[in-house]
C-alpha cells in the first residue's frame, strides 16, 4: 500500500500488462520479471562491487526463502572478492557457497525456521552511504526472475527504510535461537551464542512487537 502517484500509476500498469491491455516494457520505480527485475539486481550488486573497489561504503543484506540462480551467485562473488560485506538470510535451498577464501569470505548465509512460515522478500543495498531499500516477492531463483511475474518495489519513506534496516533485518542478523549457519561444505551449524550473550529470537521480537503498529501521516512511502 502507497500514496506514491509514480508507484501507483506502474502498479496500473503493471496490471494492464497482466491483462494483455498494456505492452509496457518500461517501469521507472519497479522492478519487474521478466522484463527488468534480473537486469536491475545484478546493476545493484555490480555498483556494490564497484563502491568497494573504490574505497565507499559496501554492503548487502538480503532475506529471501531461496537462492538458486547462477548470474546472481557469480555476481555475489564478485563482490565478496571486491570486499563487499553480504549477509544472506535464506531459509530454504541456497546454491552459494559461503566463507570459501578467495570466493566468498566476505558472505555469511543463516537460514531461520520457526514456528511462523515466512515468505517476506528484503533486499538492502549501502550505495555508498545512501542505502536503497526493497521488499516484493521474488527469489533470487530462475523461475522467478524469467518464468514468473514477480515485482519489488523501492522503500523511499525515510522512516520506513530506518524499520526495516534497524529493525526487521538487524533482529534478523541477531538471531541466536533459531538461526543456521551455512557452511563452506554445505551443512548447516546452529550458531551459538558466547556465555553471557542474550538468547535472542527474531520471530518472538516480531510477534511481541506486533501491537505495536506504527502509524504514518499521509505521504509517500
Amino acid at each position: 500500500m502507497t500514496d506514491d502517484e509514480e508507484i501507483g500509476e506502474e502498479a496500473n500498469e503493471l496490471f494492464n500488462y497482466l491483462t494483455a491491455y498494456s505492452q509496457t516494457d518500461k517501469f521507472r520505480n519497479l522492478l519487474v520479471a521478466p522484463i527488468n527485475l534480473r537486469e536491475r539486481m545484478i546493476e545493484l550488486i555490480k555498483r556494490e562491487t564497484h563502491n568497494a573497489e573504490k574505497g565507499r561504503p559496501a554492503r548487502i543484506v538480503a532475506k529471501m526463502n531461496r537462492l538458486a540462480d547462477k548470474e546472481i551467485i557469480l555476481a555475489l562473488y564478485e563482490a565478496s572478492q571486491a570486499g563487499v560485506k553480504i549477509d544472506l538470510v535464506v531459509r530454504g535451498i541456497c546454491m552459494l557457497r559461503p566463507g570459501i577464501m578467495g570466493l566468498s569470505e566476505n558472505i555469511c548465509v543463516r537460514s531461520i525456521v520457526g514456528r511462523l512460515l515466512e515468505h517476506s522478500r528484503i533486499y538492502y543495498f549501502e550505495n555508498g552511504g545512501d542505502y536503497e531499500l526493497f521488499i516484493g516477492s521474488s527469489d533470487w531463483m530462475p523461475r522467478n526472475l524469467d518464468r514468473r511475474v514477480e515485482v519489488l518495489t523501492p522503500v523511499y519513506n525515510d522512516e520506513l527504510k530506518q524499520k526495516l534496516k534497524d529493525e526487521i533485518l538487524a533482529n534478523y542478523l541477531r538471531d541466536n535461537v533459531k538461526a543456521r549457519r551455512l557452511m563452506p561444505d554445505g551443512s548447516y551449524e546452529r550458531i551459538i551464542s558466547a556465555f553471557d550473550e542474550e538468547r535472542f529470537d527474531s520471530q518472538l521480537s516480531f510477534q511481541s512487537s506486533s501491537s505495536n503498529v506504527i502509524q504514518f501521516e499521509p505521504k509517500h512511502y
